[in-house]
Parts: C-alpha cells; sequence; structure tokens
C-alpha cells in the first residue's frame, strides 16, 4: 500500500529550467501574480449542486481593487487561450475566484463566463513549483494529453483538465454495468499506471486523476487523467508511483482482478509502453533539454534519491541506477531501462 508520509517542499524555478521554458515557449509576462491574489479580504464556503462542501472557499477582494483584479485576470485567460487576443474577450467576465485551502500550494481556481451564452471555464493560478513544472512538461512529451500553463517567475498559470473525478467516477460509475464497458476501464487503469512509473509521477489516487469519457459512434471511451503533477520525480519508493498500490483506487484494481488475465495484462502494459517509446523519439529534442535541466536541479531531498534508486536498481536487477546523484539522472535511466531511449 502506498502513503505519503510528509509534505511535500517547494522548489522555485531555476535559471536553466527559466532557460527552457523561454525556450519552448512557457515563459510570459503576466498582469497579475499569485501573491497579488492571496490578499483577498473575504471568503465564503463553496459548495456543490448537491449541497456538499467541497473544501474551497471563493475570495473576495476590496471593492476598489475587484475591477483592476478581473481585467488582469481576462488578459491571463486571454495569453492561455488566444496567444494574448483581447479581441476575442469582450463577451467574457470573470465569474468567480476560488482558494483551495487542503492543498499543498493552496491553488487559485478562476472562473471565465461567456455572457452570451453562459458558458464557461476554468484556469489555475499557482505557486510555481518546479517539480510541478516538470511534471507538466513530461505530460506533453510522454503521454497522449496535453495541458498548456505559463511560468512568470513564481507564479504558474495552468489549463483546467476537464474529466470526472477519479473517487467520483468509481462511487457514481463502477456500480452502473448497463452504462459503461469495464473491461475498456480496467485496460485504461493498467496504461495510466503504466505511464506514471515509466516517467515516475507519483501520488495518483483517486483524488489526483479525472476520467475522461468521449461517447464515440460504436462504443464509449475512457481516458485517465492526472491533474496533479508536484509529486513528480520526489518520492523516495517505487511504490508512490504506481497507481495501483493506493487503496482509494482499490474498486478499479479489484476490476481490473476480476476481467483480465496475466497474458493481457502483459499485453496493455507493453501496448503502453511502445506508445510512450514512440513520443519519446518524436520529442527527443526537447526531452532531452528537459532531462539536462532536470540534471541540474535538486527536485527531491538527497535521500529520497538514494532510497529510489536503490529500489528501482533491485526491481530491474541492474546497477544503473547507482550512479545517479539526482532524480533527473534517474529519470533519464529509469526511460533508457523501460524504453528504447538514448544512452
Amino acid at each position: 500500500m502506498a502513503l505519503i508520509k510528509k509534505k511535500k517542499a517547494i522548489f522555485p524555478v531555476t535559471k536553466p529550467l527559466e532557460v527552457f521554458l523561454e525556450k519552448y515557449a512557457r515563459l510570459s509576462t503576466i498582469p497579475i501574480h499569485y501573491a497579488d491574489l492571496m490578499r483577498y479580504d473575504n471568503a465564503i464556503p463553496l459548495y456543490d449542486a448537491a449541497g456538499e462542501d467541497t473544501l474551497w472557499v471563493t475570495v473576495f477582494y476590496p471593492q476598489g481593487e475587484m475591477e483592476g483584479i478581473h481585467e488582469s485576470l481576462k488578459k491571463i485567460y486571454a495569453m492561455l487561450y488566444a496567444n494574448g487576443d483581447m479581441s476575442v474577450m469582450t463577451h467574457l467576465s470573470i465569474d468567480r475566484v476560488d482558494l483551495c485551502e487542503f492543498g499543498n500550494t493552496l491553488p487559485f481556481r478562476v472562473r471565465v463566463i461567456n455572457n452570451i451564452n453562459d458558458n464557461f471555464d476554468y484556469f489555475y493560478i499557482k505557486v510555481a513549483d518546479a517539480s510541478r513544472i516538470y511534471g507538466l512538461e513530461l505530460e506533453n512529451l510522454l503521454s497522449p494529453n496535453n495541458v498548456d500553463y505559463l511560468v512568470h517567475e513564481q507564479t504558474l498559470i495552468e489549463q483546467h483538465i476537464a474529466g470526472v473525478p477519479g473517487y467520483r467516477f468509481m462511487e457514481h460509475y463502477l456500480d452502473n454495468t448497463n452504462d459503461i464497458n469495464r473491461i475498456r476501464i480496467a485496460k485504461e487503469f493498467v496504461k495510466f499506471n503504466e505511464r506514471c512509473f515509466v516517467r515516475l509521477l507519483g501520488d495518483m489516487h483517486s483524488s489526483n486523476f479525472v476520467v475522461d469519457i468521449t461517447p464515440d459512434f460504436e462504443e464509449t471511451h475512457y481516458r485517465i487523467r492526472a491533474i496533479d503533477f508536484d509529486q513528480q520525480c520526489y518520492e523516495g519508493r517505487r511504490s508512490i508511483y504506481l497507481p495501483h498500490y493506493f487503496k482509494e483506487n482499490n474498486p478499479i484494481i479489484q476490476m481490473g482482478i476480476e476481467l483480465m488475465t496475466r497474458e493481457t495484462l502483459k499485453q496493455y502494459q507493453t501496448e503502453e509502453r511502445v506508445k510512450i517509446d514512440r513520443r519519446a523519439k518524436v520529442s527527443h529534442a526537447a526531452l532531452k533539454d528537459l532531462l539536462l535541466v532536470m540534471q541540474q536541479d535538486q527536485i527531491a531531498p538527497p535521500e529520497n534519491v538514494k532510497s529510489l534508486k536503490a529500489e528501482l536498481g533491485e526491481f530491474y536487477q541492474t546497477k544503473a541506477f547507482d550512479r545517479c546523484e539526482n532524480m533527473g539522472e534517474v529519470l533519464q535511466v529509469s526511460l533508457q531501462e523501460l524504453l528504447n531511449y538514448p544512452r
């Protein structure tokens, strides 16, 4: 069973990482920062449609500052989705700013509403944790998913990832056998498990991923997507990087045990590794640059690096991890062991 005992440290954006972000168009000058949003003067609990406490609070700013803050947030939304073109934003307004009080980095979530048709969207403003930035970039490079984000100094702007929260999917969908394809869900969880382990993304319990449900002409497809990237290459135990070790995921895990044989499990693992290998080759230049930056950065305590490389070395029966001095090097060797990534 996977269990994280200590709250993860926040690692600042270093100069080499900043250079990488500028090279790949992730660096941008923004009109308002995380620290500015912390100057709210009132907050009320936010409840969902069923009247349950979401553990988020809606925050309010002094009347004299509200208009300027909302205008700055609209500009950020335009930068994230329209390359800064404010002309297409005239019909939009900021409906709400929420703060997650239980999150590791206390993120803000901004709700943007279309005044013409009441359609809405979200984006997030967070402390720029280097671990999370590495996780987001690896998600873009090695997974079938993409997520847009921008960084300025120590503020991170992040796109909302839509989907049914994992815990809610297990509570409300898994028992409805008439409407879901259980074997497809089990297959997707195996592939998600593989994606997390290959790129060393940890802490993927049911609150940290969503299920994207896409109806097709003949069948429904499911994609499990990570939404929290704080535990990228941080923990020192191999089990933290394998979602099937988290008890919160047991309903899907048990379903997979009932529906899949060892042979089909191996097949799905192999299929996903082949796809990750192809993505790594297609994005070779960017991945190489990212790994070089990670190898200059300290994004985990030395004791975590030491224990993880020992566990991975024992798991793969190799001494290749012995020479690793940081998590960037551990990740590179992990990719070399699992894929055909160039040495």
